[in-house]
C-alpha cells in the first residue's frame, strides 16, 4: 500500500480521491485550509488517515505536511495536487490582486508542493506526482481565460517535469477532467466584480450558464478518483489522461482545427528559414 498527500480535500473531485485511496488501503495526510473539513475522513480510517491543515500559498504549511508526512508514515510515494479556485471574468475585466492569487493557488502552489516533495522521491528513487489539471488546461474558452492560464501553465510543467525526474524513478501524470458534478462552479468560484456590460451577451451569458448548470454536470467525482487510483497503480502512467466525453471531444476538435491550420500555413512556416547551404 502506498503512503500518499493529497492537497484541497474538503470537497469534490480532492476528497473522492482521498476516501479512495483510504478504502483501498492507503495512508493519506488528507489536507484542507480547514482541518474540520475533513475530520470525519480523518477519523474513520485510524493511523492510516492524518488531518493536516494545509493552504498551498503559505510554504510553511506545505513544510510542514511533508513533515507530517514523513513522521507518520515514512515519507511520500503519491502526491496528488488538488487544491484549486475557479475565476470568471473576461480578460478586460479582470481584477490584478485576484488573478494573481489565482496563480498564486493554481499554480505556484503546486511548484511549491511538488518542490517539497521531491527530495524524498529522489532519494527513495521513485514515486508519483499526479496534478489535476482541467480541459481548460487543453482548450480556452471565456469566462475561464485566467483560470486557463493557470491550468494551461500547470501543463507546461508537468509536460517538462516528467522528463526531469524519469531517470529518478518518478512517475508524472496530468489528469484532465471536463465538467464535473462538484462545487468548483460555486463555493471554489471567484468571479470579477468589475463586470462590463459590452460583455454580457458573450462572457456574461457563459458566466450564468456555468453557475446555472453547476449542479447538474455529467461528470462523478467518484469516478475521477477510481481513475486516479488505477493511473498510481501502472508501471508507466499517461503523462496526460482525459476524463469525460466532453473533454475528448473538445481536444479532438482542437486537435483537428490545429493540424488543418498548420497545413494550411505550411509553406510561411517554413519560408522563414535562411536558404539551405
Amino acid at each position: 500500500m502506498g503512503r500518499w498527500l493529497i492537497t484541497g480535500c474538503s470537497t469534490g473531485i480532492g476528497r473522492e480521491i482521498a476516501r479512495a485511496a483510504l478504502e483501498s488501503g492507503h495512508s493519506v495526510v488528507v489536507t484542507a485550509r480547514r482541518t474540520e473539513t475533513v475530520a470525519d475522513l480523518a477519523d474513520g480510517f485510524g493511523d492510516r488517515a492524518v488531518a493536516v491543515a494545509l493552504d498551498v500559498t503559505d510554504k510553511d504549511q506545505i513544510t510542514a505536511a511533508v513533515r507530517t508526512a514523513d513522521k507518520a508514515f515514512g515519507g511520500i510515494d503519491v502526491l496528488v495536487n488538488n487544491a484549486g479556485n475557479g475565476y470568471l471574468s473576461a480578460i478586460e475585466e479582470g481584477e490584478d490582486e485576484a488573478v494573481r492569487k489565482l496563480f498564486d493557488t493554481n499554480y505556484f502552489g503546486v511548484v511549491d508542493t511538488i518542490k517539497a516533495v521531491l527530495p524524498g522521491m529522489r532519494a527513495r528513487r521513485c514515486g508519483h506526482i499526479i496534478n489535476i489539471s482541467s480541459m481548460t488546461g487543453l482548450v480556452a474558452n471565456p469566462p475561464n481565460a485566467y483560470y486557463s492560464s493557470t491550468k494551461f501553465a500547470l501543463e507546461a510543467l508537468t509536460e517538462a517535469l516528467a522528463q526531469e525526474v524519469k531517470p529518478f524513478g518518478i512517475k508524472v501524470t496530468a489528469i484532465e477532467p471536463g465538467a464535473f458534478r462538484t462545487d468548483w462552479a460555486a463555493r471554489s468560484m471567484w468571479e470579477s466584480s468589475t463586470p462590463i456590460s459590452d460583455y454580457d451577451e458573450n462572457v456574461g451569458a457563459r458566466k450564468t450558464m456555468i453557475k446555472e448548470f453547476a449542479n447538474h454536470l455529467p461528470g462523478d467525482p467518484r469516478k475521477v478518483a477510481e481513475a486516479v487510483l488505477m493511473v498510481a497503480t501502472l508501471d508507466e502512467p499517461p503523462l496526460r489522461l482525459l476524463l469525460g466525453r466532453d473533454v475528448l471531444k473538445a481536444v479532438r476538435e482542437k486537435l483537428a482545427a490545429f493540424s488543418a491550420s498548420i497545413d494550411d500555413w505550411e509553406a510561411v512556416t517554413k519560408n522563414v528559414n535562411f536558404p539551405k547551404e
